[in-house]
């Protein structure tokens, strides 16, 4: 597949000076219902958490009942993830701490501290996208075989994966991400850690603001451990069964996001970045997360304005904006590898594949790329 010249490359800020001017002021407003609908999902974790208490009396055929609660609660975890990540690209909560207590207790679940998540997410991949740099792309073929690398090449959707391996993989993923890039800067903080896919440095400041959030994260963990009594029954169905399924939910749409693109050293969003179609309930709940390369021109925008902003794309973009309907990228993922060769190529854990990827310069990923 051929490649485009750089120089015919946009960056995201190009696209955004472009389009900004077509959409409404109020989509750059605070979106203050965002932060109850956080709320919200807290409370339902902890009714389910409430009634998972008294699994303990339930006869054992009747334990089933608990099932579309802990879907339920499943949902609200990635609920938690989405807000949290919307609150934390606006400004709709300008009280520093209140806006601290917030995202910290949105990111709980995912054991990620917010100064982390604004580090690693706001600054490092948002600058960054699908880059050397950005520690959210693939691994590359060239980097060592450490153990994060073993476990993405093990759990990752590709060409390769066992499916036994990637059924683990998608309730257990999110945890390594966030573990991976917690050790990096709590332990070492000097850039040059391997096993994440990019180490990246935080200030002192930072540095101890993610120690003291992760202290508090442990402890409400322990509490609801606690509470749960440390029953068998009550955890799984009531803890661990939502995580599991609250981390496949989310780890499927960030899997989509950048995975099945080429690298980029210029960020342009609609080259490196990927949308998906997903049901209309999915976007209502999770708040148009599925509009991934619009949040990527707009992070602050508030998300309801996303299709609008799709709308702009394929009206003054249609041969550079990458969209495709959710099944047909995951068949995709899962038919190539997930080591980067080159910035173009994909390749397998022993490096002998070779396989192109399907965004190449102006080359767009769309559904009727497959019509053929």
């Amino acid at each position: 597949m051929n490649t485009v010249d750089q120089k015919i490359w946009m960056t995201q800020a190009d696209y955004a000076k472009k389009l900004r001017p077509l959409l409404p002021a109020e989509a750059f407003l605070p979106d203050t219902n965002k932060v109850w609908i956080l709320l919200i999902n807290l409370a339902i974790l902890m009714l389910g958490w409430g009634i998972a208490n008294h699994l303990d009396g339930w006869k054992w055929y009747l334990l089933w009942l608990y099932l579309p609660l802990a879907l339920v609660m499943a949902n609200s975890v990635i609920v938690l993830l989405f807000s949290t990540h919307d609150l934390l690209h606006s400004r709709t909560i300008k009280n520093p701490w209140l806006r601290r207590v917030i995202s910290l207790l949105g990111l709980t679940m995912l054991w990620m501290p917010p100064t982390l998540w604004k580090a690693v997410h706001n600054r490092e991949h948002h600058n960054k996208t699908n880059s050397l740099q950005d520690p959210d792309r693939n691994y590359l073929d060239s980097q060592p075989k450490t153990w994060g690398k073993w476990i993405q090449n093990a759990f990752v959707p590709s060409a390769e994966v066992n499916p036994i391996l990637l059924t683990i993989g998608m309730g257990h993923a999110w945890g390594v991400h966030a573990f991976r890039n917690l050790t990096s800067v709590l332990l070492f903080n000097n850039g040059k850690a391997q096993y994440p896919v990019v180490a990246f440095t935080v200030s002192g400041k930072e540095r101890r603001a993610i120690a003291l959030e992760l202290l508090m994260i442990v402890g409400i963990h322990a509490s609801i451990l606690t509470y749960l009594e440390f029953h068998p029954i009550k955890l799984l169905l009531g803890y661990f069964l939502p995580i599991w399924i609250g981390y496949a939910g989310l780890i499927f749409y960030i899997y989509t996001n950048h995975m099945l693109c080429q690298m980029t050293s210029i960020n342009d969003v609609l080259v490196n970045s990927l949308s998906i179609r997903v049901p209309k309930l999915f976007d209502l709940l999770h708040f148009n997360f599925s509009y991934h390369t619009e949040h990527h021109i707009f992070p602050g925008i508030n998300s309801d304005y996303a299709p609008m902003v799709q709308a702009l794309l394929q009206t003054h973009y249609p041969e550079r904006f990458n969209l495709l309907n959710a099944g047909q990228a995951w068949q995709l993922m899962l038919q190539t590898p997930r080591h980067y060769k080159d910035d173009t190529t994909f390749t397998d854990w022993s490096g002998n594949k070779s396989v192109d990827c399907l965004i190449s310069g102006t080359n767009p990923l769309r559904d009727d790329s497959f019509a053929k």
